[in-house]
């Protein structure tokens, strides 16, 4: 494999070091490789993604290690670069006095995990700030509550990175790694982003028995990494409501049953499209396949 050189960028304009908010060591926003943040893998020498045919250089044959650490410091897309160091730098005004990641969002959990997780892309003032998915956001105080109520977390908030918060058996993957503008990313960011969560999915899907979708996104994300690994999709093509099912074989590892959820966003959950009960039912079904 071709290696691509690490190229530590410079930011001008970083915010000033703030105290994290668990650790009490200060960090600049966005927050360097390699500093101490809690759970980071990469450091300065971990090799930089710059665009889309590094990505796929640089998740080639990688260890789930290096796939966390080098999805944490890519710079593919040059407008997802632009707009997560800007939030990181400006910040929320609630949120101010704490230092952002600032920094891709890799997945997390489990290293061997029966149950995964797809989301979209972490919150500009979640996961953007705290480094951990669907942590430090409304999203993920739903997620991680119903996932404690289930037997699949240790406690029921996730507040940042370093917080204790461990998964039994679940990991939970995004298929774009960086906070996009308005939570839309485009067509060409996440292809550019899919080789990190083909090659995550690849290292861990030995284990998994189930997968839960959060949105028809990261439905149709599941389904095509899922594909690339060799999974059988069900033709037609399974299509997304909460509570779909949909059984993939074709594995040596055994079938994968793919569930889908509504994603917990405000827009669900303050609405009531999405209930407490609704996710409940969800992981219950999804905990069921994948201890079997």
């Amino acid at each position: 494999m071709t290696q691509v050189p690490s190229r530590e960028p410079s930011i001008p304009g970083a915010a000033s070091p703030a105290a994290h908010p668990v650790t009490g060591a200060w960090f600049p926003s966005p927050v360097p490789p390699g500093t101490g943040w809690p759970d980071d893998e990469a450091d300065s020498t971990t090799p930089v993604a710059h665009d889309a045919a590094d990505v796929r250089t640089l998740a080639q044959g990688a260890s789930l290690r290096e796939v966390t650490a080098r999805s944490s410091v890519c710079r593919a897309c040059p407008r997802l670069v632009e707009w997560r160091e800007r939030v990181a730098v400006t910040k929320r005004k609630s949120f101010v006095d704490q230092p952002y990641w600032g920094r891709p969002t890799p997945g997390w959990g489990d290293p061997r995990p029966s149950l995964l997780i797809v989301g979209l892309a972490p919150a500009a003032h979640g996961g953007n700030r705290t480094g951990r998915i669907f942590t430090g956001d409304r999203s993920g105080d739903w997620l991680y509550a119903a996932l404690h109520r289930a037997g699949l977390a240790n406690r029921p908030h996730a507040a940042h990175a370093g917080d204790g918060l461990r998964l039994a058996g679940v990991r939970i993957v995004a298929p774009v790694r960086c906070a996009p503008p308005d939570n839309k990313p485009t067509p060409a960011e996440r292809d550019a982003c899919s080789a990190w969560l083909d090659r995550e999915v690849e290292l861990v899907l030995p284990t998994v028995r189930a997968v839960v979708a959060l949105g028809s996104f990261a439905w149709s994300a599941a389904l095509r990494t899922l594909a690339a690994a060799g999974a059988v999709v069900p033709r037609p093509r399974p299509a997304f409501g909460h509570g779909a099912e949909a059984e993939l074989g074709g594995l040596s590892s055994g079938p994968v049953v793919v569930i889908g959820s509504y994603h917990p966003s405000q827009q669900n959950t303050f609405t009531g499209r999405l209930t407490e009960a609704m996710l409940d039912d969800v992981f219950e079904r999804a905990k069921g396949h994948a201890t079997r």
